[in-house]
């Protein structure tokens, strides 16, 4: 791909700072930092819960469009209105437009399944079930229709924002969805992706983004304290186990 769909973003106006999003780090260093650049085809924010990865990559998807609980730009369900306002004190400086596009986030996937569950009741039903597999996504594990849900509707030339995929994955799937992320973009895909998984951090050639306390940095995905934690308890377990449970 040669110029992402989404090149930057930047608060075009200060936060109230009555607003419980003026306390999350990603606020306060995007108001110190100006504009965060995308400039790979995958980018990753990971930080600590709290940092507002996940506040601000569903800021992003609304500014851009999308339903907040997750779909496509035409998906026009609303379970419970529970999104920030973050949204309306993003600019986006878009360089291209994607021919396809869909914001996937595990804490809402059940209610945009539902959703497709009742469109493909209606008249549609054959020509938009074909674009979702050929099974409902709720006849699926959480996992499958996940990966199902990658695989069938995600079909290239377009923008994909993912809000904590791993959190329905196991590692061999985490790793089914990197190669379906590698395959993508190689058809002109761009990813903006909320995650605490190393296993998806690893993309070669992303750019990682870490939120912290102090700064949003860019980052080796090996300096991340996901990497870092992960790698230690898995070398040495016991040692570990010890130090947590004190014993």
């Amino acid at each position: 791909m040669k110029q992402n769909y989404i090149s930057s973003v930047r608060l075009n106006s200060p936060v109230d700072e009555c607003s419980y999003l003026s306390r999350l780090p990603v606020v306060r260093h995007l108001s110190r930092q100006g504009e965060l650049h995308f400039s790979k085809a995958v980018t990753f924010f990971v930080g600590e819960n709290g940092s507002g990865k996940s506040t601000l990559l569903e800021a992003i998807a609304v500014a851009y469009g999308f339903n907040a609980e997750g779909g496509t730009r035409n998906f026009s369900f609303s379970t419970s209105a529970t999104h920030s306002d973050l949204y309306r004190h993003l600019t986006l400086s878009r360089s291209a437009y994607p021919k396809d596009g869909f914001f996937l986030r595990a804490e809402s996937f059940y209610n945009a399944a539902s959703y497709l569950d009742e469109v493909f009741e209606t008249e549609f039903q054959n020509h938009i079930r074909t674009g979702y597999g050929d099974r409902s996504l709720h006849e699926q594990s959480h996992g499958e229709s996940f990966l199902s849900l990658v695989e069938n509707r995600f079909g290239g030339d377009g923008l994909y924002l993912l809000d904590e995929p791993e959190a329905a994955l196991s590692p061999s799937r985490m790793m089914n969805l990197l190669a379906h992320i590698h395959a993508l973009v190689g058809n002109h895909s761009q990813f903006i992706i909320a995650t605490h998984s190393p296993i998806l951090m690893a993309y070669p050639g992303a750019e990682v983004y870490q939120l912290s306390e102090d700064s949003i940095s860019s980052v080796d995905y090996r300096e991340t304290e996901h990497y870092q934690l992960t790698r230690r308890f898995l070398e040495n377990p016991e040692k570990m186990l010890h130090y947590l449970l004190d014993e």
